[in-house]
């Protein structure tokens, strides 16, 4: 990456930083939060014949995860973009 100067490379940096930390605070709300925390208040909501708790541990933490991954490869095209050092 060739950035045209040190503060558009904190710039940057500071921007990827916080996507990566949002990011990060919602897997970890869907994971634990849902998937452990939670499950017993969300064992009262069936969905598709399951228990919703059992389903956010079993498959919707994994599903949100990979919902995670397109959204940061988005952003970050993006971001890349704003940048100028995006790949050619």
């Amino acid at each position: 990456m060739a950035f045209q100067s040190s503060e558009q490379a904190q710039a940057y940096w500071r921007e990827n930083i916080s996507l990566m930390l949002k990011l990060l605070v919602i897997w970890f709300a869907v994971s634990f939060g849902a998937g452990i925390l939670l499950v017993d208040v969300l064992n009262q909501i069936p969905l598709f014949g399951f228990k919703l708790g059992f389903w956010f541990a079993q498959q919707g933490s994994i599903y949100t995860f990979v919902a995670l991954i397109f959204v940061y490869v988005t952003k970050m095209n993006a971001l890349d973009r704003k940048y100028n050092v995006h790949e050619d």
